[in-house]
């Protein structure tokens, strides 16, 4: 059986998103050999990230929405893209482990790729995931395993049109070349169908187990480096897709011995102790909660109070918004007894973040922090939309964000783009620029770790103007775009789209350079200067600064110094 690593522990890297086609080269700038080399001398898991799901029925436009927050200390957040290409008879494609860089063979490229711009491909089908694990002796030990878990990600995108071909096209690939990485679950989603994937290698033998859950239309659901999937009808074809082993080859392992209706991929192939249902779960279950009070009931299972699971999904009692998704991935437990802007660790300024490591001890008890769907570490993220009622090339857009998801800008890029704007080209996770989103996203953020609650007042003023601007412009700007569809303009559709989401990477970029100058000036030295009706630097009568105000403490600091010092600060 696997040593247990909790999600805090997985909670250390991730990856960096490199690009994967046969012309690409390696460059050694991307790898980050010092910590993979830490995390596989200490065993720990790379991924640590949050999926949320909604299917058609359940969103107030009618979409498949997936979000996925790429969460890492080392990864450097940019938009990925490959190109479409058609391939001479032969052609080889080279694949490169996602997390360590390492070259780990080539496989046959089929005569046509499709585009894909992050997650999404040009036929609107979007592919996120988490890592959890599972079993240590399951993961490759043949050391001929070719398909890691984010290949497969992107050579799933390049090949398939639809969720279900995916699915397949993934299940193919393991099968045929070797699963080079742990447990994963994905989310796949197309403009009709949202399916959950979980999928763990064999060991010694070749290939990988695998079970796929198509999530009812009027459902939500959601994974984070958990496995969710336990007992479902295996011989519901229409809405359940497997390896023929999945049971068989956990009975050989001894990890079940009931019977096939019994049979839980999740419980099969990983165990779910309360550090990690607390780290992992409760993500999900935070997210349930805002949709449907009674997912209130599963708070038990994710403190490890119950052992009855939280269902891998439910159906929300209102339709969820776009608007509304993206709130959820700037969540930190708000309004819940998990809220980490109340707790003593939060200080105060009501800071959401805990530096890691998430685990410490008292007197020789074990304590965590917890761990938010938002958090400090991501790279970038996103929250796709597929949409059956318009031509592909509009349909499927992305609305992505680079640095924490809770102050980050989600920005609008069509699965059509074939030129990444300049402000979010590849950079190096060591290298500052004011030119890239990630940096000015980073510096904003990290100005706000300090004095959140003073600062995120004027970060989500121009946070909301901007995703306001950029949301209530789309109808009219995607019904153009579908008329040039319609009229076989694709030229002129890829042009516009190019044009447009450059703009739009330029103006939130700019914006909020300007936005971490402001709040430098306003906070500077522990004060606050005063702003006039119009958000401006308020002066006096004379035209001089005004006298800034002087913020202080809340009355539990003060509580906490005279705890802790008794009279040392006493006036006597």
């Amino acid at each position: 059986m696997k040593k247990h690593i909790s999600c805090q522990e997985r909670d250390y890297a991730f990856r960096y998103d490199l690009h994967h086609t046969e012309n690409n080269k390696m460059n050694p700038k991307n790898f980050f050999l010092p910590a993979l080399l830490l995390m596989a001398s200490a065993g720990i898991e790379a991924d640590a990230c949050t999926n949320l799901l909604a299917g058609k029925k359940a969103t107030t436009d009618g979409s498949v929405m997936v979000t996925y927050a790429a969460d890492s200390h080392s990864l450097y957040g940019f938009l990925n893209h490959t190109p479409a290409a058609t391939h001479p008879k032969g052609a080889m494609r080279k694949v490169v482990d996602w997390d360590s860089g390492r070259a780990l063979g080539e496989i046959p490229q089929p005569e046509h790729t499709y585009n894909v711009v992050g997650n999404m491909n040009e036929h609107q089908l979007c592919i996120g995931e988490s890592t959890w694990g599972g079993h240590h002796e399951l993961e490759d030990t043949t050391g001929q395993a070719m398909i890691d878990y984010g290949s497969l990600i992107q050579i799933a995108l390049e090949r398939s049109k639809t969720a279900r071909e995916a699915i397949k096209t993934m299940g193919e690939l393991v099968a045929d070349y070797g699963y080079a990485s742990s447990g994963e679950s994905f989310s796949i989603a197309d403009k009709d169908e949202l399916w959950v994937m979980e999928l763990i290698g064999k060991g010694a033998e070749k290939g990988a187990v695998w079970i796929a859950v198509r999530i009812p239309d009027d459902a939500i659901s959601g994974h984070a480096n958990e496995p969710r999937i336990r007992k479902v009808n295996m011989k519901d074809k229409d809405n359940v897709m497997y390896s023929k082993d999945v049971i068989s080859f956990a009975r050989k392992r001894g990890y079940f011995n009931g019977k096939d209706e019994d049979f839980s991929f999740a419980d099969a192939y990983a165990e779910h102790p309360a550090d990690t249902r607390r780290g992992c779960d409760a993500r999900v279950w935070s997210y349930f909660r805002r949709f449907n009070p009674e997912a209130d009931s599963y708070y038990a299972w994710c403190v490890g109070e119950s052992d009855e699971p939280m269902p891998l999904y439910i159906i929300p009692d209102r339709k969820v918004s776009l608007a509304e998704m993206q709130e959820s991935m700037r969540d930190h437990f708000e309004g819940t007894p998990l809220n980490m802007t109340s707790d003593v660790g939060a200080g105060p300024n009501k800071v959401p973040y805990r530096w890691r490591p998430m685990d410490y001890e008292v007197d020789g008890k074990k304590y965590t922090h917890e761990r938010a769907i938002a958090t400090q570490q991501t790279g970038w993220s996103f929250v796709s939309q597929s949409r059956d009622w318009l031509p592909d090339p509009v349909g499927g857009v992305l609305w992505f964000g680079t640095d924490d998801t809770n102050t980050s800008v989600y920005m609008p890029f069509y699965c059509s783009m074939t030129e990444v704007p300049a402000e979010l080209a590849e950079g190096d996770i060591n290298t500052f620029t004011w030119d890239a989103n990630f940096w000015v996203n980073n510096w904003v953020a990290n100005q706000a770790y300090n004095r959140y609650d003073l600062m995120i007042p004027d970060i989500r003023k121009v946070q909301g103007e901007l995703e306001t601007k950029f949301q209530t412009s789309r109808p009219e700007t995607e019904k153009h775009y579908a008329d040039l569809a319609a009229a076989g303009d694709m030229s002129t559709l890829v042009k516009e789209v190019n044009a447009e989401g450059a703009a739009i990477a330029k103006e939130a970029t700019d914006r909020y350079r300007d936005l971490g100058q402001f709040l430098f000036v306003r906070f500077m030295d522990g004060n606050m200067k005063k702003l006039d009706e119009e958000g401006n630097f308020l002066r006096t009568e004379t035209g001089m600064p005004a006298y800034p105000s002087f913020p202080g403490y809340d009355q539990k600091y003060f509580d906490n110094i005279v705890k802790e010092t008794g009279d040392h600060f006493l006036v006597k």
